[in-house]
């Protein structure tokens, strides 16, 4: 019975999370720290990092990679069952893709008819600002741990993502590569796994 709540309530969070998510994998990143972190404590902050990491190196979009990952993880450590985690990894891949899947068979029926509206041209201009502060808010979350006492907000740098001044050396290339150098974040990527496989 636990079992079931768990995929219910696995679903239910994965469901709510695609349905209002706009803006691609990392505008979700946020949300899904947010529920499978913050509120039910399902995994940690490190853990949830990790996966983010290995979500993005592999194939797929990493909101989807994510999800596939967190459901895996948050099933298998509850039951002990590798079947279980990927029974769990399925939930949570189809629960966030539903709604989209939903949503885009809707508007290919009614774009046509709307895309010219000036009440669709003003959604879209609010939806606009609004993804790239989710996709900021993604990055913000995986640096900086906020915890509220009585009110009032205290930050901290979540250590286990940033340990020593080796790895603000190593954010520090990988920004400059990507912002001013234009490096292709693949190998940006590549480049961080094997500087981390040579400092650690």
């Amino acid at each position: 019975m636990d079992t079931l709540i768990l995929f219910l309530q696995l679903f239910k969070e994965f469901f709510v999370i695609g349905a209002f998510t706009i803006g691609g994998g990392y505008a979700m990143l946020s949300l899904i720290q947010g529920q499978v972190v913050s509120v039910h404590h399902w995994i940690s902050e490190s853990t949830f990092t990790d996966i983010v990491a290995i979500s993005q190196m592999t194939p797929g979009p990493i909101g989807i990679n994510t999800a596939t990952y967190v459901g895996y993880d948050v099933v298998s450590q509850a039951t002990g069952s590798h079947l279980m985690g990927i029974a769990g990894s399925a939930t949570a891949t189809l629960a966030l893709v539903l709604p989209s899947f939903i949503l885009v068979l809707l508007i290919v029926r009614f774009y046509t008819q709307f895309r010219n509206s000036a009440l669709f041209e003003g959604v879209m201009a609010w939806l606009r600002p609004t993804v790239v502060g989710l996709i900021g808010a993604a990055a913000v979350i995986l640096i900086v741990k906020t915890t509220w006492f009585q009110g009032t907000p205290s930050f901290a740098v979540v250590r286990e993502n940033f340990p020593d001044w080796k790895s603000w050396c190593l954010l520090a290339a990988a920004f400059a590569a990507s912002y001013w150098g234009k490096v292709n974040p693949i190998l940006v990527i590549l480049g961080g796994a094997v500087l981390g496989l040579l400092i650690y």
